[in-house]
């Protein structure tokens, strides 16, 4: 309890803006996973499986409604990272966890055994660490700031690591594994969102200042921040949909959580230099 006040006393009322919209995020997200899955289910039976690389599901209004919830809770996301710091925001995506692995359970019949229980209870107590134990965020004045974080040496490494990962993953290991391995469409969803999440914060500070009266979209940097958001999450759906198609939701769910929380956390780390002092 004193942990608990102690971080209470020491949020920000921009941290719990943040801290708001992530949970709400987590609702949304976490039930556009089953009905995207439904979605994929009913497309796949009357056509090629994203599974095996087929796009019918783009077809199929179910999924589209599981893809508006997905960009909803994507939104207030979004939102989350321009008022607190990715290593508080991300680790709230726990919640999405409980409720894709019970909805799973109740509406897609998927079994959720005793280690899947044990797993998301793990997550959860995590998660719970991470954000009683987040540190402050240092104050970002411009995008041009972001973008000077973004080019350090270290940063840069971790990017270039990072793209090496992933293009080995979908040339090499996705055509041989990707159908039996759920770590390979995981990793590439996860190591890519990595990167994603750190220029969607780059790219929320910016329009966080440009409504406050300092105009950041006349900087070329938002505008690669932005490219490089639509790129990312153009591959992670994709690789996203393979996964939710060839294996159990309330598998795909946590391990995704696990990964993309673990690699968003270092690249936080390594780029804005967060680190506790607690």
């Amino acid at each position: 309890m004193a942990a608990v006040r102690r971080w209470s006393e020491g949020m920000s009322s921009d941290n719990i803006k943040g801290l708001v919209l992530a949970i709400s995020s987590s609702l949304f997200i976490g039930a556009s996973f089953i009905v995207k899955k439904k979605g994929l289910k009913k497309a796949g039976a009357s056509g090629v499986r994203a599974g095996v690389g087929g796009y019918s599901y783009l077809l199929e209004p179910l999924w589209w409604v599981g893809m508006i919830t997905m960009v909803v809770g994507e939104i207030a996301n979004f939102a989350a990272y321009a008022f607190a710091p990715a290593i508080l925001v991300t680790p709230l995506g726990a919640l999405s966890i409980i409720i894709s692995a019970v909805l799973a359970h109740i509406i897609l019949r998927e079994k959720l055994h005793t280690f899947g229980i044990l797993g998301c209870a793990l997550c959860v107590v995590g998660s719970t660490t991470i954000v009683l134990h987040a540190p402050q965020e240092r104050q970002i004045e411009s995008v041009t700031e972001v973008w000077d974080l973004a080019t350090e040496p270290g940063f840069l490494f971790y990017t270039a690591l990072v793209l090496t990962a992933v293009f080995i993953l979908i040339f090499h290991f996705v055509p041989q594994y990707g159908q039996t391995h759920i770590m390979v469409y995981v990793g590439v969803c996860s190591l890519v969102g990595s990167i994603s999440v750190m220029s969607v914060k780059a790219l929320g500070i910016a329009l966080k200042l440009t409504f406050s009266g300092m105009n950041q979209l006349l900087y070329p940097q938002t505008w690669a921040f932005t490219l490089v958001v639509a790129s990312c999450v153009i591959t992670q759906m994709n690789y996203l949909n393979k996964a939710l198609d060839t294996f159990n939701t309330a598998v795909v769910s946590p391990i995704y959580y696990v990964m993309f929380t673990s690699l968003t956390i270092l690249a936080s780390v390594i780029m804005f230099k967060v680190i506790s002092s607690h």
